[in-house]
C-alpha cells in the first residue's frame, strides 16, 4: 500500500488533525497557499514534499516555489498546481490533476484522469468545510478518500 496526503490552501495554519493524518502517508501533496515557509518545514519532516506556490505565497522564501509540478507518485503521473485555470490544455500521460485555490473540495473522474481538488485545510473561509484527501494505492487501484475536519 502507497498513500499521498493531498492539503491546500493551508494559509498559514497547519491542523492537529491535518498533521495525524499526513503521518501515515508516504507522501504530501500540497497544492498551494502554503503562506509560511514554517509549513513547509513542518511538513518536510513527515514525508516527501510535492509542492506548488499559490496566489497568496508572497515574499523570497516562495519565489523558489514552482507554479505547478509533473511527478510520478505510486506508480502515476501528477500534474500539480494551485489554480484550476492554470492547467494546461494538454496533458499527455497525466493520471491526477491535483489543484486547490477555490477552498472547496472536488473530485471528478474523467476519461481515465481524477481531478482533485482537497480543499482548504487551513483557517476555515466562506463558510466551507475543512478538507483534505488521501489516496490510497493498493494492487492496481486507487482509492481517494475525502477527509473532513472538525
Amino acid at each position: 500500500m502507497y498513500k499521498i496526503g493531498v492539503i491546500s490552501d493551508s494559509h498559514g495554519l497547519l491542523r492537529d488533525e491535518v498533521i495525524a493524518h499526513l503521518k501515515r502517508c508516504d507522501a504530501i501533496v500540497h497544492a498551494g497557499d502554503i503562506n509560511t515557509p514554517e509549513i513547509i518545514e513542518v511538513l518536510s519532516q513527515i514525508a516527501p514534499l510535492y509542492i506548488v506556490r499559490g496566489n497568496n505565497d508572497k515574499g523570497q522564501w516562495a519565489e523558489a516555489l514552482p507554479d505547478h509540478l509533473c511527478v510520478n507518485l505510486g506508480g502515476k503521473n501528477f500534474y500539480i498546481v494551485h489554480q484550476k485555470k492554470d492547467v494546461p490544455k494538454t496533458l499527455n500521460e497525466i493520471d491526477f490533476v491535483i489543484y486547490g485555490h477555490s477552498h472547496q473540495y472536488n473530485c471528478v473522474k474523467e476519461a481515465n484522469r481524477i481531478w482533485l481538488n482537497p480543499g482548504s485545510c487551513g483557517k476555515r473561509r466562506f463558510g466551507l468545510p475543512v478538507t483534505m484527501a488521501c489516496l490510497v494505492f493498493e494492487h492496481d487501484e486507487v482509492k481517494v478518500e475525502k477527509i473532513e475536519i472538525k
